[in-house]
């Protein structure tokens, strides 16, 4: 794959990829931008690994997933509902944002759990696709759908008390 097929491919999924990672980062902008921009360089550096053009949204996906369960490893923690609240209030770009109550909810999720609810409502996947975005089996992304909704559901429920 030459440089500029990378960049035309890179610039037709950049939209989803963002996306992607701000729902996993629960909203925080910057977060999520420095893990695109980590994502496209080792994108960029595994270019010898890709062979399917069709699946390059799957392979980048992977990658992103990867790099943000590094990120999640390395100390920066899921945070309490509290502190989400907090940080919600505080981030004067993303005070607005239509999805924040949803953030928050996913804030409360475990990384691989929110990355299977992540992936499954907000980007599409089927089961069998997240298990191969995940290297996880297809009943392990079972369960995390449903502990993930569940926590989801008691979430959104102590909302309304």
């Amino acid at each position: 794959m030459t440089r500029q097929q990378f960049i035309d491919l890179v610039q037709a999924e950049q939209n989803a990829l963002r996306s992607f990672l701000l729902a996993l980062c629960c909203g925080n902008k910057f977060d999520a931008d420095d893990l695109a921009q980590d994502t496209l360089v080792k994108a960029y550096l595994a270019l010898g690994q890709y062979s399917d053009r069709a699946q390059f949204r799957a392979w980048l996906f992977k990658i992103a997933y990867n790099t943000f369960l590094n990120y999640a490893a390395s100390g920066h923690r899921t945070v309490s509902l509290e502190e989400a609240e907090q940080m919600a209030g505080s981030m004067e770009s993303d005070a607005g944002f239509r999805h924040q109550a949803l953030y928050l909810a996913l804030a409360q999720l475990p990384p691989r759990e929110r990355s299977a609810i992540t992936l499954y409502y907000l980007n599409g996947y089927s089961i069998k696709e997240i298990a191969g975005i995940t290297d996880c089996g297809a009943d392990a992304v079972k369960k995390q759908l449903s502990r993930g909704r569940e926590k989801l559901k008691e979430t959104i429920e102590s909302y309304d008390r």
